[in-house]
């Protein structure tokens, strides 16, 4: 049996939102997997890896900053740049301020897979997505996702 509790059902436009937006960020996760994979050998999660990288300065980050930019937890994180470094396109370097602390480096195969692999990633973001909004309705979505969490554009 159920414990009671004081929350009352979601309501049809509450379940509507919250639903629209799982089944969305799914729908558009498996696409955006998929043709990574079929067209550049390339995971979803280990595109985003290589983005992060890419963006960051000197193509460095440490590891616990790189699972919050692609939200994965730490032990999720060293599984995924043990594979990555074993394919040659990510390399670890220790942290000469901190000797426990750890980074993973991009290598120039890895630059060179995720610029590859970065036009497959905005032809489906956009195809899947973005084309469904005006400029002004992006602009205010990004706001809205702002208010939900505040660092969820970084």
């Amino acid at each position: 049996m159920r414990a009671p509790t004081d929350q009352a059902e979601l309501g049809e436009a509450e379940l509507g939102a919250w639903r629209g937006l799982v089944r969305v960020h799914a729908a558009l996760a498996r696409e955006l997997d998929a043709e990574l994979e079929a067209r550049h050998g390339l995971p979803l999660s280990s595109y985003e890896v290589l983005r992060s990288l890419s963006r960051a300065p000197g193509g460095r980050l440490r590891m616990a900053e790189l699972a919050e930019h692609v939200l994965l937890s730490r032990s999720g994180m060293t599984r995924l740049i043990d594979r990555l470094e074993r394919e040659g396109v990510v390399a670890r370097s220790t942290c000469a301020k901190d000797g426990r602390g750890c980074y993973a480096v991009l290598t120039d195969r890895g630059r060179a897979m995720v610029e590859d692999a970065r036009s497959t990633h905005i032809e489906v973001v956009r195809r899947g997505f973005l084309r469904h909004f005006s400029e002004d309705e992006m602009r205010e979505l990004a706001q809205l996702w702002e208010r939900v969490l505040p660092r969820a554009g970084s």
